[in-house]
Parts: C-alpha cells; structure tokens; sequence
C-alpha cells in the first residue's frame, strides 16, 4: 500500500496561493472548513478541536496568527514558538488539508479572500461574535461553534509552567 503522508511544508501555503489551490477544489464540490488562531503550544484540545472541525467538511484550513499580531493580542511574551515553527507543527496533522498566515489582528480579510463554507471557532465564541461570520452566511456557508475540551488552555499551560 502507498504512502499517503503529506509533508507538512507541501501544507503551507500564502493566502492567494490558496485561493488558487482551492478554486481546483471547489470545481470538485468540496466543502471548505476554515477556523484560525495563534495554536502556539499545540495541546489535546486543539487537537480534538481540529478533528472535529475536519469532520464538517472535506478539507480544512487553517490561518495561524503572524508573530506580530500574537504580541498585540496576547502580550510581550508571546508567541513562545514562531510562526513557521507553529505552521508546520499544524501541517503535521493528518486532518489539517492546508495551513496560511495574517497579520491583522482578525483574519477577515483572509476568510473574505478564501470564501469556506464552514467558519469553525471554539465554544468561547457566540456565532453572533465570530469574526467572518456575517461574510460566511451571507454567501450561504455556515458557522459552528465547537465545545471546548474541559481543562484544555495554552494559557493554563504557561501558568502552570511558570510555578
């Protein structure tokens, strides 16, 4: 039996290439699945999180907070690993299809330029308060707010480190 293993860095991708990737993919009646975030200590309940965001469609895409923009939302110690370090370690994952960068604060422009049918944030979001979220619907995707995995946190875990 062939291998099917992708390497992660063939996962990679700037957002306008994968704009270009996914028309292909939407001429084959995909379902696009997007979510976002920083992800910097990959942890179980990203993990169970992104598997179950793979679940709601046929491929998944990720858009990883640059460095940048993690510092301005999170604070001078963060990120704890760089952005193509936190890139490839999610490439790495079986049901990740393809994973982009921004820079803004929000990835709006990046959901606005890839157009998924299905908006995936975790269960601390209200639909109402999803970024892209009246974008996805108004051009007939849908949004889903996924539970959390209870005790699950990268903040929990630098706390916990930091004892």
């Amino acid at each position: 039996m062939k291998n099917k293993l992708r390497d992660p860095s063939d996962k990679l991708k700037s957002p306008e290439s994968l704009k270009r990737i996914l028309a292909k993919h939407r001429g084959a009646r995909s379902k696009i699945v997007f979510t976002n975030g920083v992800f910097d200590i990959l942890h179980r309940g990203h993990i169970s999180y992104l598997n179950r965001a793979r679940k709601l469609g046929s491929l998944l895409i990720i858009a990883v907070n640059d460095d940048a923009s993690v510092k301005r939302l999170k604070g001078d110690s963060r990120p704890l690993n760089r952005l193509e370090d936190r890139m490839y370690t999610l490439g790495g994952l079986e049901c990740v299809d393809y994973v982009t960068s921004f820079s803004e604060n929000t990835p709006l422009e990046t959901i606005k330029l890839i157009r998924p049918h299905v908006l995936v944030k975790g269960g601390d979001y209200a639909i109402k308060d999803i970024v892209g979220a009246i974008e996805v619907v108004g051009w007939g995707g849908t949004v889903k707010a996924l539970p959390f995995v209870d005790g699950y946190s990268t903040t929990r875990l630098i706390r916990s480190m930091s004892r």
